[in-house]
């Protein structure tokens, strides 16, 4: 009995590894052709850059920084048809001499796509893989309440906004958070924050995403991309879970064996933490790197990924402090190939 309608998850999310050489550099064995590649340096603190097809090769904007897009032509300058094509790297963004680095590469549609109409804005470019829940489009804001087209013919569960070109913070809505209204910075710790100017109190729908007046998602005039992600069964899930403090925690089913995990805690300011299972292949999933900050990777028994889910290990804040509240952001290596159960965690990698 078919799990997922994806049967091999490395075609449209994959983790690769690199050793920079201060050189043009060609990066393979990603599997696909990139839309969106987030990079970061693990062995020294450097802050991290995300690119995608929308904006364009060589434009850059970081998660640890709130600092408007820039145009760096020897950063990443191409999307490839397996990986991509890097610069000599500066400021230490992506290509540094002798760097271990991590990228991190999710597929749209191999295009800038065209113009989405759904909404009240039209977007300049939408990018769109329906097949795996996954969307960039890039618009010009307003400053009044107003909807945008994503392009996913479901709703999203998570958005991702950046303005890209003014000095203002991310801006991250998450549905498990149970508010429109609610939402995170990617660059800050904060816990999550609630006004009505972020979506104007409108959950997403199968066609479009609200957005309300602040500088965050709609700024009169300003520029921005959005991220957008829907849930496939057995390839990616976006959910939320209680703390517990003990060495044992929580079990979150997935209904997939993760490939990439992000968690952030939002009743109270704590980091934003990030995994994948090219970087530490066996468990406990122990290396880690923090988004919202430029500091190198972290080694600290956090979890386990196992077959349908993950399974946390510790008692770290990070994780699994007593009575916190944790979303997280998973996508798959592998489905299961019949629904096992939700209740228990199957045989660890």
């Amino acid at each position: 009995m078919a799990y997922s309608t994806i049967s091999k998850p490395g075609l449209h999310v994959n983790t690769v590894l690199y050793t920079g050489t201060g050189s043009e550099l060609a990066i393979s064995g990603v599997g696909f052709q990139p839309d969106w590649v987030w990079i970061k340096r693990r062995d020294a603190t450097a802050n991290g850059g995300m690119f995608d097809v929308v904006r364009g090769a060589t434009k850059l904007i970081s998660t640890s920084q709130n600092d408007a897009e820039q145009t760096l032509a020897q950063s990443l300058k191409s999307f490839d048809s397996d990986g991509f094509t890097l610069g000599t790297g500066p400021n230490g963004y992506v290509n540094t001499n002798s760097s271990s680095t991590v990228a991190w590469n999710w597929k749209a549609a191999n295009s800038q796509g065209s113009s989405n109409t759904d909404g009240s804005i039209n977007t300049t470019y939408t990018s769109v893989n329906a097949t795996a829940g996954f969307s960039i489009s890039k618009y010009t804001g307003t400053g009044s309440n107003a909807t945008v087209g994503h392009g996913l013919g479901v709703a999203p569960k998570m958005i991702i906004f950046k303005n890209t070109n003014s000095t203002r913070d991310w801006g991250v809505y998450h549905a498990a958070m149970n508010d429109p209204d609610a939402y995170l910075s990617f660059n800050q710790d904060y816990a999550k924050e609630d006004s009505y100017n972020f979506s104007n109190n409108t959950a997403p729908t199968n066609s479009v995403f609200s957005v309300g007046t602040l500088n965050s998602n709609n700024g009169s005039s300003q520029e921005y991309i959005a991220y957008c992600f829907a849930e496939k069964k057995g390839y990616s899930k976006f959910g939320s879970y209680k703390g517990t403090g003990n060495a044992s925690g929580p079990f979150i089913y997935l209904g997939f064996k993760p490939a990439v995990v992000i968690i952030k805690q939002t009743n109270t300011a704590n980091h934003w933490y990030m995994w994948d299972n090219k970087r530490d292949p066996d468990n406990p999933t122990a290396v880690y790197n923090r988004p919202d900050t430029a500091g190198a990777e972290g080694n600290y028994e956090w979890l386990d990924f196992v077959s349908n889910g993950i399974k946390i290990r510790n008692t770290s804040s990070g994780a699994s402090t007593n009575g916190g509240t944790y979303i997280y952001m998973a996508w798959a290596e592998e489905p299961l190939v019949a629904n096992v159960g939700s209740g228990v965690p199957a045989t660890a990698r």
